[in-house]
């Protein structure tokens, strides 16, 4: 089941795409926007990660920290880091566990995939409680841009 509005985010510290630990708490004070997408290099992935490059300024004059999450390793995220000039952290989930405490994981994906990061979007306010959440069960889908904007506003 997925985390809902009102509830404490998931605490969680991941890898990210620079080979360095990163942390939720890391960014207290911040409003958080998280993208989880289930694998790098893929259109719909790169597309929904492209919108957030391409508004990173909208949401940095808010005060506000996006991060990338996926199943992929921090070796392939640093690849689709700097192929897409993204501006905010790439973390790796590769085992699992932060997808499964945001309840966006996919038990068996296409090909018989198994334990792939669904599309989904959460914010975050200061103090770290969930004040958006969509997890998408259709991968092709993309996430309310248009709703994280004015929830980050």
């Amino acid at each position: 089941m997925s985390i809902k509005p009102g509830q404490p985010a998931p605490q969680f510290t991941l890898v990210s795409s620079e080979l360095k630990e990163v942390s939720l708490a890391d960014f207290k004070g911040k409003k958080v926007v998280i993208h989880f997408f289930p694998m790098a290099f893929t259109s719909v992935c790169t597309t929904q990660l492209c919108t957030m490059r391409d508004n990173f300024g909208y949401y940095d004059g808010l005060n506000a920290q996006i991060l990338g999450i996926s199943v992929d390793s921090p070796f392939v995220l640093k690849k689709f880091k700097e192929e897409n000039g993204y501006q905010f952290p790439l973390l790796s989930d590769f085992n699992k566990d932060v997808s499964k405490a945001y309840g966006a994981i996919y038990e068996e994906f296409v090909f018989g995939l198994k334990g792939v990061s669904k599309r989904a979007a959460f914010v975050l306010d200061e103090a770290q409680n969930v004040i958006y959440s969509e997890v998408l069960e259709v991968a092709t889908d993309l996430p309310d841009f248009d709703a994280i904007a004015a929830i980050v506003k």
